[in-house]
């Protein structure tokens, strides 16, 4: 599968075009799921191939020592990013026309709560979890490793930066596709 990867502050154009699906990820800069640094994204065309865009984001609060050390993001990463307010109104057309994949439900949570702690309607975007979508296609893996983006990693021999969102975000949309060829159903049939 082909993927290209643009990491900025909103200066790249977005990806463009018609996809089948949108993988999103974040980071946050602790432990309050608003505290968004960083969101990812995966487009997935019709033909597999995958386009990813990601950007740093100033939460405009501190850092735990924790959190930087999960991710590798710091205040000197976003000290020129945009805020929450300014990369959700730059991201929503693209996020809005289009199914969203999320690995776990905390990146549709980090972003409700970014939202409202912006002053910003939560958007009314649709969701899929791609946890739910790997235990339907490999069940063996309950209780034995589960369904978290590190075991899949192993498991379906992907190639990824754990932790950032762009690459995690990538990592969720690859899971779906493994998963649609192992089934031989399109996601939402998955899920259905």
């Amino acid at each position: 599968m082909n993927w290209t990867n643009r990491h900025d502050h909103l200066t790249a154009p977005l990806p463009a075009g018609g996809f089948r699906f949108i993988a999103l990820d974040v980071e946050t800069a602790n432990s309050d799921a608003s505290s968004i640094c960083q969101i990812g994204i995966a487009c997935v065309r019709h033909d597999g191939s995958i386009e990813t865009f990601a950007t740093y984001v100033n939460p405009r609060c501190h850092f735990s020592g924790f959190n930087t050390q999960l991710h590798g993001i710091g205040p000197h990463h976003v000290a020129t990013a945009p805020d929450f307010a300014t990369a959700f109104t730059r991201l929503s057309p693209l996020l809005s026309t289009h199914p969203l994949i999320q690995h776990s439900s905390f990146d549709k949570r980090a972003m409700e709560q970014a939202c409202t702690a912006a002053t910003l309607p939560a958007p009314p975007w649709s969701w899929s979890n791609s946890v739910t979508i790997a235990r339907r296609a490999w069940p063996e893996f309950i209780g034995n490793g589960g369904h978290g983006l590190s075991h899949l990693k192993r498991q379906l021999n992907l190639h990824f930066d754990h932790h950032d969102a762009g690459e995690d975000a990538r990592a969720a949309a690859l899971v779906v596709l493994h998963a649609e060829a192992r089934l031989g159903l399109p996601y939402p049939a998955i899920l259905a």
